[in-house]
């Protein structure tokens, strides 16, 4: 198979490998070199008529496009506009409930699971970066037993920040603190900084005494002492927890893409959504965010809400981003990035009806905001922007196990959570096999989905019992917090 017509309402089809001028396909001969990934016309398509792929429109013909001709950026304009009006037409999009699998993971003492059990360092303010990494360096012994990691997470931020930016700040780092895979947490602050040791407490709740521990180090004599011997105290605790048997229903999956190209979203993007379907059947969840990326195909997933309380929270968290956009000067169809582009696609509504087919097919039962957790199974949709780790940061703040992430162009970078890449196509795979975890490439040679997505989850359960990504056994794992307003 050279060329694949994703919905029989299309007019265009995509080259799942490079075609040539002349080649005969869909019954269309065509009129130049397409490469992998990129579209051509299936019949005569006029000006001002739409671009149609996934079923839906991804564009406006700029001009007349004859049948066999490349269609992209020269030829093709969005037709996104900044405002939008929806109204919930509710979709059938129940799924059959599966006995749930097991993966060998720990149990919290709260009920929740994890598929790690490390010791995090999270600064409260950028200034102790430096301190945090002399930490981590400095106490590697602990790393035993059950204990398998200890990690920091530096940042810029909190202090000199106000309002709705130091709101998240706070709320971002507490949500880190929360997630199931850190066994034990040293919180580390300077002392004179704007989020202060009582307001991050504040923000934080309730917390074991056990499990996290707080260190300021103005107030410490000998910061590299006290922290030391915090950081063995932690490990101590940690090490009660060993993996046992639990069920796929208590874990929480993040799903993203970066790096996208023409075939994310007909071979990795829909594999992650057929694993979606398969996990959420078996009583588990997904999270779905990236919100500027899904302009263009909000209304396929806001159809599938649970209830018009769930709707409305859908419309808000779009309306929202998009005040963002136009509140700054920015259109808010200012995407896809250049590599998307030379990658095959064209427009906004392309990449974003190429995003959301990671969402699979069942229902949106929540949609919760930047910093929050995840407190309803099944697929959430979370308040987050496309910025690679940004939003890699965010499903794990909403406390993500581990995050899938599709890419057709690759990327080495990965999130406090294990980050999974995978490819959409076979090169990518083979040529970056440091990065790449997971090759959806096959489904471009006839794979059919539903298989592809199987393998996924049994390469999730994986790595849910102990299997490190490439992004772990290279050492990479970062946060980056969203951020709005001005700096002090």
């Amino acid at each position: 198979m050279n060329s694949i017509r994703i919905s029989p309402r299309d007019n265009v089809a995509v080259a799942l490998h490079p075609l040539s001028k002349g080649a005969a396909e869909q019954a269309v001969t065509l009129t130049e070199d397409i490469q992998q990934g990129h579209k051509f016309a299936l019949s005569a398509i006029a000006a001002g008529e739409p671009i149609i792929k996934y079923g839906y429109p991804i564009g406006v013909a700029k001009c007349d496009i004859a049948p066999g001709e490349w269609v992209h950026v020269h030829n093709v304009r969005t037709g996104l506009s900044e405002e939008g009006e929806y109204a919930y037409h509710p979709a059938e999009a129940a799924l059959e409930p599966l006995e749930p699998h097991t993966f060998s993971g720990y149990l919290r003492p709260d009920g929740r699971a994890a598929i790690r059990n490390e010791i995090w360092i999270i600064p409260t303010v950028g200034c102790v970066n430096s301190i945090a990494q002399k930490l981590v360096r400095d106490n590697q012994d602990i790393v035993s037993g059950s204990v398998e990691g200890l990690y920091t997470f530096p940042h810029p931020f909190g202090c000199s920040q106000m309002g709705d930016d130091h709101a998240q700040t706070r709320k971002l780092l507490a949500a880190l603190v929360k997630h199931p895979n850190a066994g034990g947490v040293l919180v580390l602050g300077l002392g004179c900084e704007n989020l202060t040791l009582e307001q991050f407490q504040q923000e934080l709740g309730e917390w074991d005494e056990n499990r996290v521990k707080f260190l300021v180090c103005q107030q410490s004599e000998d910061e590299f002492a006290e922290g030391g011997k915090l950081l063995h105290e932690l490990a101590d605790y940690a090490r009660q927890f060993e993996r046992q048997p639990l069920p796929v229903s208590k874990l929480v999956v993040g799903m993203k893409c970066g790096g996208s190209d023409g075939l994310s979203g007909i071979t990795a993007n829909p594999t992650v959504g057929r694993f979606s379907d398969l996990l959420i059947a078996q009583g588990g969840s997904t999270v779905l965010t990236e919100v500027p990326e899904m302009f263009g195909a909000e209304a396929i997933l806001m159809d599938r809400c649970v209830s018009r309380e769930v709707f409305d929270k859908a419309v808000n968290m779009v309306n929202d981003f998009k005040h963002y956009f136009t509140a700054h000067g920015q259109v808010v169809y200012e995407n896809p990035s250049p590599g998307n582009k030379a990658g095959g696609i064209t427009t906004l509504e392309d990449k974003s009806c190429g995003c959301v087919q990671k969402g699979g097919t069942a229902p949106v039962s929540d949609v919760i905001g930047y910093g929050e957790q995840v407190v309803t199974p099944g697929l959430n949709l979370l308040s987050g922007p496309g910025n690679d780790l940004v939003s890699a940061t965010a499903l794990t703040a909403a406390g993500a196990h581990l995050i899938l992430f599709t890419t057709g162009r690759g990327t080495p970078f990965g999130a406090p959570a294990p980050t999974v890449k995978v490819a959409t196509n076979n090169d990518l795979a083979h040529r970056k096999a440091n990065w790449i975890d997971f090759n959806a490439g096959p489904v471009a040679d006839g794979e059919p989905l539903d298989s592809a997505g199987r393998r996924l989850l049994d390469y999730v359960i994986e790595v849910a019992s102990g299997r490190l990504t490439h992004a772990e056994e290279n050492g990479f794992r970062e946060i980056s917090i969203f951020k709005d307003g001005v700096v002090l």
